[in-house]
Order: C-alpha cells, then structure tokens, then sequence
C-alpha cells in the first residue's frame, strides 16, 4: 500500500506525525531489567543491621516502563532464604503477580526466576517481597509506567520534570522480633512513642477517671499506629535535597511533580510543603482531575502524584513526611538557599483520643456507631488528638516557619488547614462498569489490640473459604471497621472504583483507607481470572490474619502441590510467637514461657524457693481463645506442686478442701475469662475434685516505666510486684509472695 501527502497542507502534516509517532506507541518494546537480591549490611540508626539490598541499594531500583513494553524482570535470589516479588497496583496475568504459595512457589535460595508480563496501564506504582517480613527490611522501590503517544496526555501535568519518591521506615529491631512483640501486647514502642498513658500520667493530664473508664471496659491504652521506628526515609535518605531532575536545573516558579509510593510496613505519613498548596493529580496510579490542598494523609501502599512549586533561588522549601503518631520525620528540600522549615506537628493528646474511644465501647467490646454514618475520611475522628485542630496548640494553628535548619522562628500561621479526604476524588473519564450481575459482599474489619488478631468477620485467611468469582460478574464489596485501627485494603490484580458520591467519574484505585467506624463502598468487573490477595496492606495485619482469596471459577492453578501450597499459605497465621521471662530474685526464682498465635496458647510457668519450706511449682496450660474479642479461653492443664509444710500442717482452700498443693501432680480443665480492669479470672477443676479460682493482672501501667502485678487466689495465696523498666528485656523488680516472701531482683524477658 503507497502513501502519498501532500506536506503542505497542515492536516496532512499532522496525519503524516501521527502515524509516524504511532508505531512504536502500539508496538510492543521489551524492556529488560535484572534484579539480584542480596544480604547487606546498612546503618541508618546508628548500628550496623541487616538489611536486604537489590542491586546494591536501597531502596531498590526504580523500574521504568512505557505503555505498549513487555515487562521481562529476571530476579536472581542470592540469599539464604526463599523471596518473591509482588507488582504492586498492575493489572498483569495472575502467575505474574508474585504471591508465594498462591500465585508461584516462592524463588528458592539460589535461584533465577523470570517475571514476564505486557503494560497495559500507566500511573505510579511500586514493587516489594511478598515474603515473610522482607519488605520491612529493604525489600521494596518504585514502579512508574509512562504513557505513550496514544494515551491522553494532560499538558501542563504530564510534561513536567518528575522525580519518583518513595517513603519507607527502619528500625534496627528484627522484624520478626516486632512481630513477637506485637503478639505478646508489649508496649515498649509505645514508651518510646511517648504514648503509654499510665496511671501518673493520667492524673497529671485530669483523665483519671477516663484511664479507670477505658480499663473498666477491658481496653487497652489509645494509639494510632502499632511500631516505633528508628528513622524515616525518603529515597533511602532521613533528608534530601532536590535542586535538578534528570539533569534539568529547578528555577523559582517552575512546577515538578512527585511520583510518591508510600512502600512502609505499617506507617501512614502526614505530606506537607512549606511552599503552600499541593496539588493532587493522580491517585493509586490513575489520573485525577487536579486537586488543591494543604496537607494529606498517605496510607500504607498509597501512591500520589502530586504538583509543587519551586522557590525562589535564595530560598529551598521542605516537604516533610510526618508519621502519623508524629514521632519521626524525613524531609525533601526543594530548591537551593536559605530552608524554609515546616513546623513540626505536634504530639497526640491521646488522653481526647482514649476518652472518644470510651464513649464508643460497649461492655461486650462492641463499638456504637451512635447512629454516625463516617466514610472517605471526611471525618477523621482522632482531630480530637490533633492540638493544631482542637484548639490546644496555644489557639493556633500554625504549619511553617521561616529560617535556617539552626533558627527556628518567624511563625507563620495559617486561618485553616484544607486536608484531602476521599470524597474529592474525581475521575478524569467516566469510570461506569457495564450493565451486569452483581455480587454484593459484605466485610466487617475485626480485631483485638490486647493479642494482636487482625480478621474479616471475624475470621482470619487460614479459617475462611476462598470466595468463588464468576467471571464477567461485578463485585461490590461494603467495608465497615468495626475496630479501633486504620485499615488499609489492597486488591491484587484490579482497579476498583471507590464510591464517593461523584457518579459516573468515581476514582479508580486498588487501596483504599478504612477508619475507625468507617463504612466505605467499592465495585469491581471481574474480567480476570486467578486467584487474588485481597488484605490489609499494614504488613503486620496481613501476617496475622486480615485478608482473604478471590478465586475465579474454573481456573487452574499451576502451582504443582496445591496441598502443600494451601499449608504454607495459612502458615502466616498460624504461625507459634515464643516468649519467656525469668526473676532472679533474693527469694526464689519465677518465670513463664508461652507459645501462641491467633487462637491457640501453650503457657508453662514455674515458681522455685530458695528454702526448702518455700518448695516448687509448675503449671501448664493449653488452650484455645473464643469469642470476637478472644475473653474465653477454655483450657486443659498439668498442675505439679511441692512443699514441705511444718510439723503436718494441712493447709484448706476457700471452699474447705484440702488444697492439696504441699504434694500435688494432677492434670486439670478450667478456663479463663478477661473480667472488667483487664484482669484474668481462671476457673481450674483438677481431677482430685479440688477447686481453684484465680484473679490475675500484670504490666498496670503506673508509670512511663514502672509496672505493677498482683495475684490471689482461692488456695489462699497472693502475690504483688513492681517492675521498673530498664529496656525492652531487662527490669528491676520487687514482690511480696504469701509462700516465698519478700524479694529482689532482675527480670529477663525475651
């Protein structure tokens, strides 16, 4: 076929570039990148720490793409341990997706595996393990797909200079040691975070009555994120300059535009610029009509693209990411000269917070909605903790102030903070899903803070049934959070759209955040087909428990053993957290060691006096946690006790029996409930037909670092104690014993 124009003539001229520009846009281009995964050493707390580093970096390598490319991605495991890797946000063919054990068998040490797959979409997106605990150690970069020429380019936004950023955390603790802690309720990043809300604390702050309140109804202490971490990171950096992108120098009035993938493994970050207003422009990878605001929150696996203006050349802006407990930072600075500070946010009141939470917990640990209808974080309950908001912060609500990184002054105060909620969100195209069969699905968020179980109704993925998925079909899913904590909800291998009142143009996205008491509504086509993770993106609440498998009908996995797929898959909920604690004390020596997870609990503990009138005790319990909040746990056990007691004494129960604990060694039933105060009752028949009821409470909060226990029970025994916290494993401690006495000592927890 022959082609003939005339040039002259200005539309020929324009068809003419247009085929010419249109070949490569729509012919497929492989883009190869190699990735090898490997151990390394880093140091940004202070201590040298393992990390994992791809290419030699964190984070790792940002992947580029153009719509039209075929993604060949050839990852070499150079570790000890299996991994995998899971593109976050891209709609791919399901064997790409990169979810060990439902997806691929996980990249065995040694390994090369090759991910191969077609881009069929643009935006901004990142790429991270979805194995075990690693992208809380390195494991995670940005992704960023360009359009090409045939895709709608908005001028004024698309052809600004941009730069990827991408925010992440550190803490020099092993993952899997925050893990355990988190399961075993320490509240040691809460002394850190400055938020333990004990007794003195309470009393100085006039919320007595309100720690007393939140205790009565068996709650634990308010927060707003569950780990502390050493140092937050923008591009691997705690703060940056940004002075020229991609060789291009930054002049004062030019517009660029942020590329920003929140890759944390459980923090959400506060974005503000001291430059004023940002603007949004694409959310979760998909286009956005352009949005002013001062300040927005950024959820775990949330990506943004937002517009800032440069400064002047003798002034450099900051733009900080503020965890939302506001106890860390990193910091961007914008252009050359003299920095422009933010204000640093303020600390929580969480005092305001944990009496808003009283007014809403029932005695059953059901929360009242009292009749709210909260959705798409218009309404952001913890403004109450917020003193910029509340009025507390000296009645100003003051954002940024003037000056170098060593003088901190000239405030300047704005009359009001426009903060970006979900209902601004509007499509740049009409979004509307074709007419066709809808599947409605309901989901409450469930949890329990006091033994860290994350659930949908309840139920966690290894007790829940895949849902079946009939391709062609739409999926509505209605998410109420029915728990105390945000939720950030991520579907594998789709883009929903988020009901926000903005009808035919309702945003796209594949996260959305859930607040507390929040209801929100999304809707999908099911046009793939595979089986998708559909979970709670704080990576801690996806091991616990918190998500669940949408599986397409007639789909055929290829993964070989589907049993041992299956185990391995539900391996993460199931899995055992190990504690033990030990007093070396001047009267004996005590100790517990526990192994639990989300319902089982293997307890043992032991109590040896130095005097042989003082004798010994074991107890081991095994058992199982009921209910929503997981106040029941029936139990069997094996009670062995000795003690020499004086010229024949017999000592008598409660109840009158022989209390038989001076030569005993009997298996025994029983359970235990958590009453009112946190305080755990247990009901324990022996076999011998003796009877023993217990109360027992440990770590009341009546300091930042002094803790108080006590017990008694119907064998008429008791015990109280101190502790003063030294660090996360070593206490000092003192307690009276009705058997053993007085003591000294020093606890080691583990």
């Amino acid at each position: 076929m022959n082609f003939h124009f005339n040039l002259t003539n200005r539309k020929n001229v324009i068809l003419f570039l247009a085929l010419i520009y249109s070949v490569p846009a729509i012919s497929q281009k492989l883009v190869r990148y190699d990735l090898y995964i490997k151990d390394s050493l880093v140091n940004f707390a202070g201590k040298n720490k393992r990390a994992i580093a791809v290419n030699g970096q964190i984070p790792m390598p940002t992947l580029e793409f153009t719509v039209g490319d075929t993604a060949e991605i050839i990852v070499h495991n150079l570790l000890k341990e299996s991994t995998s890797l899971h593109w976050h946000g891209l709609l791919l063919p399901n064997r790409e997706d990169g979810v060990p054990y439902l997806t691929q068998m996980p990249i065995a040490a040694g390994k090369v595996y090759t991910y191969k797959f077609p881009i069929i979409q643009h935006g901004t997106h990142w790429y991270h393990s979805h194995s075990g605990l690693q992208e809380q150690i390195g494991m995670y970069g940005s992704m960023i797909l360009h359009k090409n020429l045939v895709t709608n380019t908005r001028l004024g936004i698309d052809d600004l200079p941009t730069i990827p950023v991408i925010i992440s955390e550190w803490t020099d603790l092993n993952p899997k040691t925050v893990h355990r802690m988190l399961h075993h309720a320490s509240d040691w990043f809460a002394l850190n975070k400055n938020a333990v809300q004990s007794y003195s604390e309470a009393i100085k702050s006039n919320h007595f009555k309100t720690k007393i309140n939140n205790e009565w109804k068996r709650m634990v202490a308010m927060d707003v994120s569950d780990v502390h971490y050493d140092k937050i990171l923008i591009n691997g950096s705690a703060s940056t300059t940004l002075s020229e992108i991609n060789g291009f120098t930054l002049k004062g009035g030019d517009k660029i535009r942020l590329r920003i993938s929140n890759a944390g493994a459980s923090s959400y970050f506060w974005l503000r610029y001291a430059g004023g207003k940002i603007t949004i422009v694409a959310h979760d990878g998909n286009d956005v009509e352009p949005i002013e605001i001062d300040r927005l929150i950024l959820a775990v696996s949330e990506t943004v693209d937002i517009i800032l203006q440069v400064p002047s050349d003798s002034i450099s802006y900051e733009f900080m990411a503020t965890t939302e407990d506001r106890t860390n930072s990193a910091s961007l600075f914008i252009g050359k000269g003299v920095k422009q500070l933010l204000f640093p946010l303020p600390m929580l009141n969480y005092f305001e917070g944990m009496e808003m939470m009283n007014a809403m917990m029932q005695m059953n640990g059901q929360l009242d909605d009292m009749g709210m209808q909260m959705s798409l974080n218009q309404m952001d309950m913890n403004e109450v903790m917020y003193p910029e908001i509340s009025g507390s912060l000296d009645s100003k609500k003051t954002e940024h102030l003037i000056g170098d990184e060593n003088s901190k002054n000239h405030m300047v105060e704005y009359p009001t903070i426009q903060t970006f909620n979900y209902s601004m969100l509007r499509a740049t195209y009409n979004t509307s899903l074709p007419q066709g069969k809808v599947k409605t699905l309901n989901f409450e968020l469930t949890g329990n803070m006091n033994r860290y179980v994350w659930s949908l109704n309840n139920k966690v993925v290894s007790e829940s049934h895949r849902i079946q998925v009939n391709k062609g079909e739409i999926l509505r899913l209605i998410l109420h959070n029915r728990s105390m904590m945000r939720h950030p909800m991520h579907l594998h291998g789709h883009d929903f759209r988020l009901i926000n009142g903005q009808g035919e143009f309702s945003p796209l996205k594949n996260v959305v955040d859930i607040m507390p008491m929040e209801t929100d509504t999304l809707e999908f086509l099911a046009n793939s087909e595979g089986d998708w993770f559909f979970h709670c993106h704080i990576l801690y609440h996806m091991m616990s428990g918190m998500g669940r498998v949408f599986s397409y009908s007639n789909y055929i996995s290829p993964l070989a053993n589907l049993k041992l797929a299956k185990r391995k898959l539900y391996a993460d909920d199931r899995q055992m957290h190990f504690k033990i604690e030990n007093d070396f004390a001047s009267n004996g020596n005590d100790g517990m060691l526990m192994f639990q997870n989300t319902r089982w609990r293997l307890g043992t503990e032991w109590r040896v006096g130095y005097n042989h009138h003082h004798g010994y005790e074991t107890e081991t319990h095994i058992g199982r946690y009921l209910g929503s909040m997981q106040w029941w746990m029936p139990f069997v056990g094996f009670d062995v006790r000795y003690r020499k007691l004086h010229n024949g004494q017999i000592e008598k129960n409660i109840f009158g029996q022989k209390n038989s604990k001076d030569n005993r060694a009997q298996f025994s039933v029983g359970f235990e409930y958590t009453i009112p105060m946190l305080i755990v009752t247990q009901f324990e028949w022996y076999l011998q037909n003796k009877i023993r009821i217990q109360l027992k409470r440990e770590d009341i909060s009546l300091s930042k670092r002094l803790r108080m226990n006590f017990m008694a029970n119907s064998d008429m025994e008791f015990m109280v104690g101190i502790e003063y916290l030294i660090n996360r494993t070593i206490g000092i401690t003192s307690h009276y014993d009705s058997d053993m006495g007085l003591g000294f000592g020093l606890r080691v927890k583990y």
